[in-house]
């Protein structure tokens, strides 16, 4: 893959691989980190792409693939002495109530409302991402819209109060 390619995919594509990276990890250097190995893969790989929609799909996947890697990997298990976390500032949090209800789903139901909404993506479509039936992804939206529901809510009633 020539350099002006990768340049174009990552103008193309680079948002949306962030998104979806930030969804899954709800942490802004772990999406930059997954976002970078996501396009450091396509570069290596050069993969050949039917379409736009295949390479879209085929980018996706690998940013999934790529925050799994991250959760997964050794280094994220470590621990810290108790004194040091005095000097760690807290995480970031989002300030839109409806992405902080988002990323606080399960991953499993994250993903798939994250692609779904945000990348508009089909269910079909994101199955074949996730590699898993239309009938879980599905399941899997319904669940997410119930966990948001009544997280929404109950965040209405705690300002009302």
């Amino acid at each position: 893959m020539d350099k002006q390619e990768a340049e174009r995919l990552v103008r193309a594509y680079g948002d949306a691989v962030y998104r979806l990276a930030y969804a899954r990890t709800g942490s802004r250097e772990d999406a930059e980190d997954v976002t970078q190995e996501t396009f450091l893969r396509l570069v290596q790989t050069g993969p050949e792409f039917r379409d736009e929609e295949h390479c879209r799909a085929w980018l996706l996947r690998v940013a999934m693939n790529c925050a799994a890697d991250l959760h997964r990997s050794a280094w994220r298990r470590r621990t810290r002495p108790l004194e040091e976390a005095e000097h760690i500032a807290a995480p970031e949090k989002p300030e839109d109530g409806v992405m902080r209800a988002v990323l606080a789903l399960p991953e499993r139901y994250r993903a798939v409302v994250h692609l779904y909404y945000y990348e508009d993506l089909s269910v079909a479509k994101i199955a074949a991402i996730l590699g898993k039936r239309e009938g879980t992804i599905n399941t899997r939206l319904c669940r997410a819209r119930a966990m948001l529901r009544t997280t929404l809510e109950d965040t209405e009633v705690a300002q009302d109060v």
